[in-house]
């Protein structure tokens, strides 16, 4: 695929970022793209591998054909590459931009830590195909009659609207925030994806018959045994919120907080909407000229750290449990898996100061209740206190991002009670119990797409589940489907 000895004669390159100093003073996207040429040369290097496993379960979610559409860019047939890559995945947009990329971890390539610069090509070909006009509403020809009700506009709600409404039904997507998107618009910072990108798919969406119904709590403001009386089909992609509990004594201080409500405030402020939202604190939360400490090291802990750059952190910690990693993965072991290794987000880079091995003891406030600085101590390889190593660290603000144990359990699943059977791990999930072959939960008419059946995970995972929810729900509806699993 591509250029036959493209991947001998062609360093990888990938888009560059602006320098730190630069982009922390704004909360717009700073990656700089490539030219056409440039993304072509990328797409050269796609060798014949013979087992690609880059698009494989190991790599892809959504299966995404990426040596044909990396050959496609090679010789510039952008307008069938674009379609190439929308037969696997509806928004290549918001993968090609906060997607991990496992597929590049998956590249042959890899083996010599030089793989195909796969999201770098992906990204290039969503916003080519945008620049080019090719990305256009593509509405049923004849519609069914059947109505399907969504409940969550998140990735897995909006991948099963289009691909529902494309196969004919009617399609309404009920949204409890103020404009579609879910936590691609309120948890993922703009500079990691403006949201303008969401309002392109959504004005496609419209125009493909999708109806979108902001403002609505579901389980709240609209009883959930209506919306499934009144439909032919409900699918539940309401993601996964609820933080985990900590159990870290102090969290009642002020300064202390749940890391979602702090992004989903300045994601709104961005957004100039009101900060106050349905189910977050409406009290303001900022940054600027504190000591933050951010407990935990994954994506959305990342989040806050650039966040808190950008709106004035004099210092940012970021404490992690975990070992640090080796910088370099045993490759005939793990490839093609995700290897453990380290890896410093572009808002780490922007100055954070982070201790691996280190659990949080306690938060440390004064009289008035104010935050004041956070006990740790290092651990050791079973995450067991190590006596004598305890130490604190200054901080006005603190974070707690150790992720999410499943949907708000205030509003759908109040609402159905005990109709829904859920998934409780050793961690205390609440996920909705569906299998992966026909995503159908418990209660007739009603499926389950999402983080909020598989626990938190990538936006991708999203997509595939979206996808292959609404493949199970038109062929039940219908008796046969021609969309794709």
């Amino acid at each position: 695929m591509g250029k036959v000895t493209g991947f001998l004669e062609i360093d990888r390159q990938v888009a560059k970022y602006q320098p730190a100093s630069d982009r922390i003073r704004h909360f717009r996207e700073f990656t700089i793209p490539m030219s056409d040429q440039e993304v072509q040369k990328q797409a050269a290097r796609c060798m014949d591998c013979g087992i690609p496993y880059c698009h494989g379960p190991t790599g892809c979610p959504v299966h995404n054909q990426i040596p044909d559409w990396n050959d496609l860019v090679y010789n510039g047939n952008w307008d069938e590459a674009i379609r190439n890559l929308h037969s696997t995945n509806n928004f290549p947009e918001f993968t090609g931009r906060v997607c991990p990329a496992p597929c590049e971890e998956a590249c042959t390539l890899n083996l010599e830590d030089v793989p195909v610069a796969i999201k770098t090509v992906e990204q290039a070909i969503a916003d080519k195909a945008y620049e080019m006009g090719y990305i256009v509403p593509q509405p049923a020809v004849t519609k069914t009659g059947k109505k399907v009700a969504i409940i969550g506009s998140g990735p897995a709600g909006m991948a099963a609207a289009q691909q529902l409404a494309r196969a004919g039904h009617e399609v309404h997507v009920y949204e409890r925030e103020s404009k579609p998107g879910g936590l691609l618009r309120y948890g993922i910072p703009d500079f990691k994806m403006e949201k303008n990108f969401i309002d392109r798919r959504v004005e496609q969406m419209k125009g493909e018959g999708v109806t979108f119904h902001c403002g609505v709590n579901v389980g709240v403001d609209l009883d959930v045994q209506a919306l499934i009386d009144d439909n032919d089909a409900v699918l539940y992609c309401g993601g996964s919120e609820t933080p985990r509990d900590a159990g870290i004594p102090g969290v009642e201080f002020i300064g202390v907080h749940d890391a979602m409500p702090y992004l989903v405030q300045q994601n709104r402020r961005v957004g100039r909407e009101n900060i106050d939202s349905v189910g977050w604190p409406s009290e303001p939360i900022l940054a600027g000229g504190k000591h933050v400490v951010v407990v935990g090291g994954g994506d959305t802990a990342s989040d806050c750290v650039g966040t808190a750059f950008r709106q004035g952190a004099v210092k940012v910690t970021q404490l992690d449990i975990r070992p640090q990693p080796p910088e370099k993965e045993d490759k005939l072991a793990v490839w093609p898996f995700w290897a453990t290794k380290m890896r410093t987000s572009s808002s780490q880079a922007e100055g954070a100061v982070r201790e691996f091995q280190v659990a949080t003891l306690e938060f440390v406030g004064d009289e008035d209740g104010n935050l004041m600085g956070v006990k740790c101590c290092q651990v050791d390889d079973r995450r067991k206190p190590i006596a004598g190593t305890e130490f604190v660290i200054k901080a006005d603000l603190a974070f707690i991002a150790i992720g999410f144990r499943g949907p708000f359990t205030n509003s759908v699943l109040k609402d159905l009670g005990e109709k829904l059977s859920l998934n409780t791990d050793r961690r205390g999930s609440t996920n909705v119990v569906a299998n992966e072959r026909d995503y159908r939960t418990s209660v007739d008419k009603l499926w389950t797409a999402g983080d909020v059946r598989r626990g938190q995970s990538l936006v991708v995972w999203a997509i595939r589940e979206g996808r292959q929810a609404a493949r199970a729900i038109d062929e039940a509806l219908m008796g046969s489907t021609v969309l794709p699993r």
